[in-house]
Order: structure tokens, then sequence, then C-alpha cells
């Protein structure tokens, strides 16, 4: 755009945000941990599923030294829901990081820290340091995409290099943090995937792909892969005379997926677990569609590698949200206060 143009668009866009913004808990004081464990969390969730989590993490680790000084487990149970857990175990080594190295002061130090890539470093830095490094994630590529009218491939790198570039040019440099959270507002709750709310949009006069009829087209992404369905059947075996005792087993720490967690067992593990489960979901993690049915049993043979733990104690434990939707399914939840989880 023209620096004139631009700088209309700037004030249209802040002018908005000021008035429009959502009242989110990291927004209220800019504090370098709280702004970097909301984005952290944010990456694959919705705002909505963060938001509880969010709450409870500071809760249990209020500062980056208590997080530094936590046990992976600890992490990981307080993470325990909302999926994607290695972002929990770099976020620990970031943690770290700070701890031995000292605050980051600049962008690269920001991009030094375990677990930050290019997105969250710019985001960091431009709303803690008031640094102007455009902050690019999925919203704003797609206004970038709109904005343009660019028909390209969103997730070929040739692409990404040039909306980065496109969103950099168009950034505030005198309130990038501001500037750089509007327009992943605006891609989140106006300028949306497939109908964007055009009318309602602050800067549809500089928006190409609105002027040429083509906003609902953009972007334009890869087909998307076909789901795959995995059968998962596990038993939630109780441990006799004891019935809140249920049998948990951990992952291997070097497996590559939910290495470390606990889980139900499957039922080729357990024998003797006959007649028909007791309740049966779906689970979807990314491209895989989890069929996963229920069976209940009395211990008569413990599974090598069970360990015993009561069930009402684990929201204190890292375990995974099949194996928690599991237990909630099977039991009221009333019971099962500590079981909670979303989609996520």
């Amino acid at each position: 755009m023209p620096d004139s143009k631009s700088r209309d668009f700037r004030n249209a866009l802040l002018g908005w945000f000021a008035s429009s913004r959502r009242d989110l808990p990291w927004r209220r004081d800019g504090d370098f941990y709280r702004v970097w464990l909301s984005e952290i969390m944010l990456q694959q969730t919705r705002v909505q599923a963060v938001i509880p989590y969010y709450e409870r993490f500071l809760e249990r680790f209020p500062t980056i030294e208590a997080l530094a000084r936590a046990p992976e487990q600890d992490v990981l149970a307080a993470w325990s829901g909302l999926g994607y857990y290695s972002r929990a175990r770099n976020l620990r080594k970031g943690a770290k990081d700070i701890a031995e190295r000292g605050m980051p002061g600049t962008h690269a130090e920001i991009g030094g820290i375990s677990g930050i890539g290019p997105y969250t470093s710019a985001a960091i830095a431009s709303i803690v340091l008031g640094l102007p490094h455009a902050a690019v994630d999925g919203n704003v590529l797609r206004v970038v995409a709109r904005l343009t009218n660019d028909a390209s491939e969103i997730s070929s790198p040739a692409t990404r290099r040039r909306f980065a570039h496109a969103a950099q040019e168009l950034l505030d440099p005198a309130n990038p943090g501001d500037f750089n959270q509007a327009m992943m507002e605006l891609g989140a709750t106006v300028c949306k995937p497939g109908a964007p709310l055009c009318g309602e949009c602050p800067v549809r006069r500089f928006c190409d792909a609105r002027a040429a009829g083509t906003e609902r087209e953009l972007p334009v992404k890869r087909p998307k892969l076909k789901t795959r369905d995995v059968p998962l059947d596990l038993v939630v075996l109780r441990r006799k005379g004891a019935s809140e005792q249920v049998c948990l087993m951990q992952r291997a720490a070097d497996e590559s997926r939910l290495a470390g967690f606990w889980e139900l067992p499957e039922r080729s593990r357990v024998s003797g677990v006959g007649g028909r489960p007791a309740r049966e979901f779906t689970h979807h993690i990314v491209n895989d569609r989890f069929r996963v049915r229920v069976w209940l049993g009395e211990a008569t043979e413990v599974p090598e590698g069970c360990q015993w733990t009561d069930a009402r104690q684990l929201g204190t434990w890292p375990v995974s949200t099949i194996s928690r939707k599991a237990l909630a399914a099977t039991r009221g939840a009333e019971e099962f206060v500590a079981l909670r989880s979303n989609n996520g």
C-alpha cells in the first residue's frame, strides 16, 4: 500500500481494536510470562478452551521461577487435556533457559528461548517490548491473503514469506503490540475462514478480495488429508475391594506421542474382560478419529506395568485426554470433578 493508504489502514484497524477488543486475561498487564504462556497455549487451541487452563496454570505456577523448578510431570498434569504436549515441555525448558540466562531484552534473545519460534518471538517482542516485528499466525495469513487478493496456496513457504513481508509493511512501528493483536483479533472475530463478516470489517475499503468478490475463496489451502479411523479399546480396571482404585499405565519417556503420560490399559493387555463395552465415543487428534470403546473390569490378574491410583486424585496426574474422557464416561461427573477436559 502507499504510505498514506497504510496510515489510513492502521488508524482504522487500531481504532476498531480500541473499541472492540476482547477482554482476555493475558491482555491486562503486558507481563512477559503471561503473554508468553498465552501465546503457547493458543497455538492450535481456541481462546475459550485456553482461558480456564491459563488461569489454573498460573495458580499452580505463578512465576517463571516456579515453572522452572517444577517437575515435568507436574507441568504435564496442569496441561493435561489441552493437547499438543510438546508445548508444555518446551515451556518448562524455556523457563529454565530464562532462570539461567535472565529475562530476554531483544527479539533475538526471545527467539533463543526453547520452544519459541518466529511467530511467538515477534508477538512477545511487540506486545511486551514494543519492538516492530509483525507476528504472523494463521489469522494474519488469512487477513493478508484477502487484503491483497492473493490466491497462492497458503502453506507454500514462498507464499508465507511474501505474506509475512506484507504484514511487516503494514505494521504500525509506533504501536506494534496493539497492531499485531488487532490483526489477529480481526482474523479471529471478523475475517473468519469461509464466511468473513465483511459488513462488520473496519478495513473493508482496503480489501482487494472484497472488491473482487473473492473473499470467500481465500485463502487457498491444500486439500485436507483424509480422516483415518483408529479403533481403541480401553479398560477401566478396578481393584478388587477398592472401587475407586483404577489401573493406569505410563507411556515410555522416549515415545513420540504422549511420552510419560498415564493411560488406561488397552483391552488386549487385560485378561478376562468379556461382555459388551460400557461406553463408546469418538475423539479427534489431527487427522485421526479414535473410535473408543470402554470396557469395565475388576482385577483378577494385574497387567504388567499397572499402577493403582485413586481416580478422584487424577487432577494431579498427567493423564491422556482420551483416558480422562473414558473414566468420566463410566462414572458420574460429580464423582470425577478432577477429570475436566476439552476436545482440544
